[in-house]
């Protein structure tokens, strides 16, 4: 076990969202650290403190999942609202909306070669982009419920999804098909994804554990049961030797997968933790809850010297390759419970807060007419924050945040009733076009969906013409003989 000195620590609590946070990742620069809310908004969060921090606008409705290309130049971010938006994470905030979903979508993920992106859905479905070509490919469907998550392989040859049907799947992205189900949940599958490896999946469920299994042998090689209630969310720590874990019992807890047991319990949220994710580096992860907050801490994984940790651990593993999941002992599946001697770190957030960045609101604007600005509305807004010393200073920040947010909503009516006037447009006729908005949006999923099923019927027919000419090649082959024989005739 860590030291002292060697335990996690709270780094920086960033408050801007206005409702619970249920996802996060960072960028492969560690310079940022995307979030998404209920409140409908991405945030994208400089860790430099003296830096601005972007608030994206664009979802009508929660923000279920983000996650940053392999190269930082993309943020791919995915709503209830049934679309995928592609984001530049800087002041322009330009976006690229997908729609192909008919429910909300719960999970996006990049390849790790940028090309492709892979997203789950209540719809049942699984659906992969092509991030160049900005269009959908094919679908995945065998799920009989609610997908909840989907993560590529870090070779991009296979997939992992779980979802409300109680299973984990494995696919071939070269086929197209399930190759393997995972099951023994009592309960909806939360969350999913690979090790660094690639060797093993992890997975976590409504039923308080997570479960790491070998894909090569396909059996459940560890079992925890150390959260009291439902896990969230997980995140491997990039060497492969641990594990944190989020759940409802507003913990974050930190695994060693070595030797295969809890060895952090952090306190710091006051309810659900919905979202944790490692930086790439390991030195860095967050986490996100359902109390508004975003937690940025430091680990002391990355100052571990790993070949003294292994030299401890020699019955076990191999030096060389350097061990992953199937080195652990015993192989057999065998259930991990929390233990007397795990470190608790319950840290004061308000007391190491740093002050809050600069928000840069980013949105879209719907009209741009001469003489009228939108900042007051959905434009870009600079609104700078102080940092909250104590329960008075709060009490006054959330005063002025309401006095502001009132302001704002007689600003944003006044300049609807502005630009009524300006553009001429009556509010049936606005609700009209409303409408069409909404129902070419429907026509759009429609021609997604026809796009798929005529992929299918190409590749159908593709088939049988194969088959087809193998027949006739075969028939062909049969004739030549018979047309041989009846050419040299009965000898005379």
């Amino acid at each position: 076990m860590a030291s002292v000195l060697e335990d996690p620590t709270l780094e920086r609590c960033f408050k801007g969202h206005r409702d619970a946070v249920p996802c996060a990742d960072f960028s492969p620069s560690k310079k940022q650290l995307a979030t998404g809310s209920s409140d409908k908004t991405v945030m994208v969060w400089n860790l430099n403190p003296k830096a601005r921090a972007f608030r994206f606008e664009g979802h009508k409705d929660v923000v279920t999942a983000v996650h940053f290309s392999p190269s930082g130049d993309l943020l791919a971010s995915a709503s209830r609202d049934k679309t995928v938006r592609l984001w530049t994470p800087n002041i322009k905030g330009d976006s690229t909306v997908f729609t192909a979903h008919t429910a909300t979508v719960r999970s996006v993920n990049f390849s790790s070669d940028g090309q492709r992106l892979i997203t789950a859905s209540d719809d049942k479905s699984l659906k992969i982009w092509s991030v160049h070509r900005q269009k959908f490919i094919y679908s995945l469907n065998q799920h009989t419920n609610w997908v909840r998550c989907a993560r590529f392989s870090p070779d991009g040859r296979l997939v992992a999804s779980c979802g409300d049907d109680r299973t984990v799947r494995l696919w071939d992205t070269s086929s197209r098909q399930c190759i393997n189900t995972f099951t023994d949940y009592g309960g909806p599958a939360t969350f999913v994804d690979f090790n660094a490896s690639g060797t093993c999946i992890a997975s976590s469920g409504a039923d308080n554990t997570l479960k790491i299994w070998d894909i090569r042998t396909n059996k459940l090689i560890q079992h925890y049961q150390v959260h009291s209630a439902s896990v969230n969310c997980f995140s491997f720590h990039p060497s492969g030797n641990y594990l944190i874990s989020g759940s409802s019992d507003s913990t974050v807890k930190i695994l060693d997968l070595l030797e295969g047991r809890l060895i952090y319990t952090l306190y710091g949220h006051k309810g659900p933790v919905l979202a944790v994710v490692f930086s790439r580096e390991g030195d860095l992860f967050a986490s996100g809850g359902a109390d508004l907050q975003v937690l940025m801490w430091k680990t002391n994984f990355d100052a571990l010297n790993y070949r003294e940790l292994l030299s401890r651990h020699s019955r076990r593993v191999t030096p060389d390759p350097p061990p992953h999941l199937n080195d652990i002992y015993p192989r057999s599946p065998h259930l991990h419970h929390t233990q007397n001697e795990t470190v608790e770190i319950n840290p004061v957030v308000t007391n190491i807060q740093s002050a809050d960045p600069h928000v840069v609101e980013v949105g879209e604007v719907p009209y741009n007419m001469p003489g009228v600005t939108l900042r007051g509305v959905t434009g870009f807004r600079d609104r700078p924050s102080t940092g909250i010393a104590s329960a008075s200073a709060c009490t006054y920040r959330q005063e002025e945040e309401r006095e502001e947010d009132e302001e704002k909503e007689r600003l944003g009516h006044g300049v609807m009733d502005l630009l009524d006037e300006r553009c001429g447009l009556p509010t049936a006729f606005r609700s009209t076009l409303e409408h069409i908005v909404q129902q070419l949006d429907i026509l759009t999923q429609t021609v997604a969906v026809l796009e798929e099923r005529l992929t299918l019927t190409e590749d159908k027919l593709k088939e049988c013409l194969d088959n087809q000419a193998l027949i006739l090649q075969q028939a062909l082959q049969t004739d030549e003989p018979s047309e041989q024989r009846g050419a040299e005739g009965p000898a005379v």
